[in-house]
């Protein structure tokens, strides 16, 4: 790893730690666009639909909705149909200190009858369907000069090198993955298919060195004669753009605005911004975690050797009353404070058995992007590393 983006980790650590943050002091936030593909590089192309095209044409609708924004900055992998090495468009989004990182592709498949969105985050999985589409869009590197030396030997067609990407960054996850439920949300309301029932992860390699919460969108498929003749359309472009640059003004608003709402003024058509949350909130209650110090206490009141499993519902900058009603029925509601962003969490437990259907429980109640996340004597763990 370049000495640069070590320093770049370190201080983002230490901002993390600290409450503090660079938006805090410039105020200004950073998005990085990337439009999949690109000059020599097609993509998909089906029926007369090329996918670097469209990727490029979102994007750059996309981008002049949010340059229209106040205190936001877009930075471009590409703004012309040239070729963007993989690692340099991660590289790109670093060097910018970029807040989020936004790659935007189309989906293709033999079968013409597949139609439908999908949001991906950086990670690991065992679903075959998630590693053969991060192994198709990985596959791009082998247009790239020296690849092998460029990226470590990296074989986009081992499947030893794909199970051998670990998840770097993992203080990012929580943050790619509410950001990408974002985008469903605004896809689902535009009515479109959410493909497997929410966020998926998957090992892309543009989003593996990008140091920010980050996301990549599959649109969806040009291959099927509907959705790729409205992906293709203006309209339908138009429509895409304005779905996912409400998505981003959302997430923005939620883990660094004040609580107001910023409004995109297109066309007409459904907003898709969290409605406002009324504060009813009580006295806090013993078992209420205001922040990491008394989330820390509570958690080691407990058996500190083992791990425990909670199930993240939600963020949000909104304080609300931890009872049943406001959480869809779900019991034993606890709430996190960091960072200006409360989390809320269901459940706790040091049985990963019962953890998964807790997290089950969360999914069946409607929260189709809730995550399990861990502990260990009072500090946050990855899930991977409490299994162990």
């Amino acid at each position: 790893m370049h000495i640069s983006y070590k320093i770049k980790i370190i201080f983002t650590l230490l901002f993390t730690v600290g409450s503090f943050s660079i938006y805090a002091q410039s105020n200004i936030f950073k998005v990085t666009l990337d439009a999949g593909h690109g000059a020599h590089d097609f993509g998909a192309v089906y029926n007369g639909h090329v996918e670097k095209n469209i990727a490029l044409a979102v994007v750059l609708k996309v981008g002049k909705i949010l340059e229209s924004m106040p205190k936001m900055d877009v930075i471009y992998t590409r703004k012309t149909d040239v070729f963007i090495d993989l690692v340099e468009r991660a590289n790109i989004a670093n060097r910018a200190d970029a807040n989020i990182f936004v790659s935007i592709h189309c989906n293709a498949n033999r079968n013409t009858e597949g139609y439908g969105t999908e949001t991906y985050v950086m990670g690991m999985t065992k679903v075959a369907s998630n590693l053969e589409a991060a192994k198709k869009e990985n596959s791009v590197i082998t247009l790239e000069k020296d690849y092998k030396q460029k990226y470590e030997g990296f074989d986009p067609n081992s499947p030893e090198t794909m199970i051998g990407m670990t998840l770097m960054q993992e203080e990012y996850l929580d943050n790619s993955i509410s950001l990408a439920s974002k985008v469903e949300d605004a896809f689902e309301l535009l009515g479109k298919k959410i493909r497997g029932g929410g966020v998926k992860q998957a090992p892309y390699m543009v989003l593996h060195k990008a140091y920010m919460p980050r996301v990549l969108i599959e649109m969806g498929f040009i291959s099927n004669f509907t959705e790729g003749n409205l992906l293709d359309s203006e309209d339908g472009q138009n429509e895409i753009a304005k779905a996912i640059a409400e998505a981003i003004v959302s997430y923005k608003r939620d883990y660094y605005g004040n609580g107001e709402t910023e409004i995109i003024d297109v066309k007409p058509s459904q907003k898709i911004f969290d409605k406002p949350i009324k504060d009813t909130s009580s006295p806090v209650k013993p078992k209420v975690i205001l922040n990491s110090s008394e989330l820390k206490k509570t958690i080691k009141s407990t058996d500190s050797s083992q791990p425990l499993f909670k199930v993240q519902l939600s963020a949000s900058v909104k304080k609300v009353e931890l009872a049943p009603k406001n959480f869809k029925g779900l019991k034993n509601i606890s709430i996190s404070y960091d960072n200006r962003v409360y989390k809320y969490m269901y459940g706790e437990t040091s049985d990963y058995d019962e953890a998964k259907k807790q997290l089950q429980e969360a999914k069946d109640k409607g929260y189709n992007s809730a995550f399990l996340i861990a502990f260990r004597n009072g500090e946050k763990i990855s899930v991977q590393e409490a299994l162990k």
